[in-house]
């Protein structure tokens, strides 16, 4: 083996030879140069949850930052995403009635149909994804039409299928079932064929796990179950090749894209879903997700910004093309700031940098 002083000028250390991989980390400059994930603001969906009403702005106590809006808020919400370089939301609504059939949800008048409309006649290149789901809708604050207590797959199908429509009819960009019934793919994809929107595409909840990570999601949607819960239908959290079946199943079905949902903590899942499908894979950072994040650094536990871009680029990395999440503004914001430290050499804390030992 051979011995290098190592720089050392007074003779008494002799280390052996060994690789100076800490040579590209010296400088921000360097560490950009050799960086292997980049995140973007085009990276980000931006969620947005819709009320009836005018001039409603409520912030959701367990996502702070976050709002309820109505449709007079939404042009500039638009106008603020689009100067952040955000191009895409998702969108979620909360109806003025709720019933358990959930008629609200493809009534051609519904919120976020009006959403849809309002966003639309706005920023006509703003990307509209919409949720297609029940949950927001019923009485019960199930995922489906129920029977005997528990949710009818199959009865469900229909509900889910005219309620893409009525988005696509509305001018939605995508429709996005979240439900997890078995079939809703096949049955979306066949009705929006037949209504005239072949050209509309499905992204799919694949791998939607029952996750305790979805509570603050529940109070700002109003949709948490009037009883017993989601088990039977969203999936165990202790499987992972199950995910790769349920994703194989919707594009077989017509799926154009898939979600891994919740993100930070199904990172195997992303990483195998990207491995193994050709299909652009989209992760939803969740709303616990998000509210950890937003309590800790609340109480000046972590380094807010630190966190949140060493999480996004985490779930980028694992295999995430795009990324739904609540973070997206801010993340946005950090980054042009960052890019334009770099612009003008001022010196910025590396975004992988971990604080501490």
């Amino acid at each position: 083996m051979s011995f290098e002083s190592n720089g050392q000028t007074d003779g008494t250390s002799a280390l052996p030879a060994f690789r100076r991989t800490r040579r590209t980390r010296r400088s921000a400059g360097l560490r950009r140069l050799v960086r292997e994930t980049a995140l973007s603001s085009d990276d980000f969906i931006y969620p947005l949850f819709i009320v009836p009403g005018e001039g409603v702005r409520h912030e959701i106590s367990s996502m702070p930052g976050q709002f309820q809006l109505s449709l007079d808020h939404l042009p500039d919400e638009v106008d603020e995403l689009r100067s952040l370089g955000i191009g895409s939301v998702l969108l979620f609504g909360i109806p003025a009635e709720k019933d358990a059939q959930a008629t609200g949800a493809f009534a051609p008048d519904g919120i976020v149909q009006q959403a849809v409309q309002t966003i639309k006649a706005h920023d006509p290149e703003m990307v509209v994804i919409t949720d297609v789901c029940a949950c927001e809708y019923t009485d019960h604050g199930h995922c489906g039409i129920l029977v005997n207590g528990e949710v009818d797959n199959d009865r469900t199908l229909p509900l889910l299928a005219a309620t893409a429509v009525s988005h696509a009819r509305a001018g939605a960009d995508v429709v996005a079932p979240s439900d997890m019934m078995d079939g809703r793919v096949a049955a979306i994809r066949q009705s929006l064929d037949e209504a005239g929107f072949p050209s509309v595409p499905v992204l799919s909840y694949a791998a939607k796990y029952a996750s305790a990570f979805y509570g603050p999601f529940r109070e700002a949607a109003e949709s948490t179950p009037a009883f017993g819960d989601r088990r039977s239908h969203q999936m165990d959290p202790a499987n992972a090749r199950e995910a790769m079946t349920e994703i194989a199943i919707d594009l077989d079905e017509g799926a154009d894209f898939v979600i891994v949902k919740p993100a930070l903590a199904y990172l195997d899942i992303i990483r195998q879903a990207r491995d193994r499908f050709d299909v652009p894979i989209i992760a939803y950072n969740v709303s616990g997700e998000y509210a950890m994040i937003k309590a800790a650094a609340r109480l000046g536990w972590i380094d807010e910004r630190r966190v949140t871009l060493e999480t996004l680029t985490a779930i980028k990395r694992a295999g995430a093309g795009r990324i739904i999440t609540y973070h997206a503004k801010e993340a946005a914001r950090w980054l042009a700031a960052e890019r334009e430290a770099a612009a003008t050499r001022e010196p910025q804390p590396s975004v992988l940098a971990h604080s501490g030992s």
